[in-house]
């Protein structure tokens, strides 16, 4: 097997908490596209059994959409940045309470903003608007400047503009996936161990933060971010370390 991962010793209770696409997943051309491999599925049953239930993903995709693409699973989950909370498996993920739907009137602005923009789509996963551009990485800065002058212009008050892969989103700042890793370690089965967050991109810095903050550690994929404490190479590599850990976990 590949050993494209950092060495990462699970010292006592273990809470993980995993990124999905760019860190379990590798990226497609659009969302609905990617692929999720068998094994992965598998793995991360076996992962989130062994571990007690601490184990929980934390994406920027709605919880709705995980629970697709890793169906038969039904994992602990934050969706949209944090705004979706699902703290048992199979129960209800109510919005978080700092999250808000954002408008439809902020919605059909940003239509009609992007028909500047061909190759570009959106999503509205209500409590944000993902916009992607991978088929036009060109327009990268042009479109940020356009999206900047439509929240600055939208009269809808504490939006920000985060930057992912080949992609922006518009969302609420008062919630992001380092306030979803404290909530999670706040309850059982999390309270009490040290987290281990693994992600990609900005969106997934204040996550880093977070399991830093809280005596954990955190890893990037494909390049080292702040906070972390080590590099995957790919996803790959991380799909490569859960199964080796699922195995070592089996064993001992």
């Amino acid at each position: 097997m590949p050993t494209d991962f950092p060495k990462i010793a699970f010292s006592g209770p273990t809470a993980l908490f995993l990124d999905v696409d760019g860190t379990l997943i590798d990226f497609a051309a659009t969302p609905g596209e990617v692929s999720v491999p068998t094994d992965l599925v598998e793995d991360l049953d076996a992962l989130e059994r062994r571990l007690g239930g601490a184990l929980a993903l934390v994406s920027g995709r709605t919880i709705a959409d995980l629970d697709q693409l890793f169906r038969p699973l039904s994992l602990r989950a934050s969706g949209v940045h944090g705004a979706e909370m699902r703290y048992q498996p199979f129960s209800s993920f109510p919005a978080s309470q700092s999250a808000r739907v954002l408008s439809m009137d902020l919605w059909r602005s940003l239509m009609e903003a992007l028909a500047e923009f061909p190759r570009t789509f959106a999503e509205n996963k209500r409590y944000s608007f993902a916009i992607h551009y991978r088929a036009a990485p060109d327009l990268g800065p042009r479109l940020q400047r356009a999206l900047r002058i439509l929240v600055a212009t939208s009269g809808e008050s504490g939006l920000e503009i985060i930057d992912s892969h080949l992609a922006f989103e518009i969302k609420g700042a008062n919630f992001d996936k380092g306030t979803a890793i404290d909530r999670f370690l706040a309850r059982a089965p999390f309270r009490g161990r040290r987290p281990i967050f693994i992600g990609d991109d900005w969106t997934d810095e204040a996550g880093f933060a977070a399991a830093v903050r809280a005596g954990g550690l955190a890893y990037s994929v494909g390049k080292a971010r702040p906070h972390v404490n080590g590099v995957f190479s790919s996803p790959q590599g991380v799909r490569d370390w859960l199964r080796q850990t699922a195995a070592e976990m089996a064993s001992s």
